[in-house]
């Protein structure tokens, strides 16, 4: 890539650090930029900008938003009488794009992984006891991933809720819609079979 002058891979090599972007794709995306028409460039310049400075983290739910409580969180049509914990923002969006979910939800900006030095102190576990001391919900569903993070994390919020007046439960995990089971892998299939249900 060398044929390329210094700040066209100075963009390259930014664009490559992005998740899921590798230096193909972030070449292509640089020599977008560049040909597209400037003020479409600068847009996109000027949006990183804004959602760096305007973004920020809901005082309640740790959703991302700009404003100090997330318009989830102050949607009068929301329970509250359930709460749903999940990793990370995106995992939230992606609940909310199903449609399947009507409470309020509980971002811990991570999961417990202790051989990377992540410990309960480290994702807003206190915040969650603090929640449901004080909002009492009647249900916390715990929609962390289905990796070895996620179920150690799953494995401690459980243990730690028990002393709480409060129904906990887990998202089930399994086949996919739609999914050939010999291609499925021998650890979904382990968990489909132990969360199967009455038909």
């Amino acid at each position: 890539m060398s044929h390329y002058p210094k700040t066209v891979l100075n963009l390259i090599k930014n664009l490559s650090r992005l998740p899921g972007i590798g230096e193909k794709t972030a070449e292509r995306l640089a020599t977008h930029i560049l040909q597209a028409p400037r003020g479409a460039a600068e847009r996109l310049s000027k949006s990183i900008s804004e959602a760096r400075e305007k973004t920020g983290t809901c005082k309640k739910c740790f959703a991302l938003t700009d404003a100090e409580i997330c318009d989830i969180c102050r949607d009068p049509a929301r329970s509250g009488l359930t709460l749903c914990v999940v990793e990370q923002p995106a995992d939230m969006v992606s609940i909310e794009k199903s449609g399947a979910f009507k409470g309020l939800y509980h971002i811990l900006s991570g999961s417990l992984s202790p051989m990377n030095g992540i410990g309960p102190d480290e994702i807003r576990f206190k915040e969650l006891i603090l929640r449901v001391e004080k909002e009492k919900p009647e249900e916390v569903v715990i929609a962390t991933g289905t990796n070895v993070e996620g179920e150690s994390t799953a494995s401690f919020l459980a243990g730690r809720l028990k002393k709480y007046p409060v129904k906990v439960t887990r998202i089930a995990s399994g086949v996919p819609m739609g999914g050939d089971l010999k291609y499925i892998d021998q650890v979904t299939l382990k968990k489909a079979m132990e969360t199967r249900y009455n038909v």
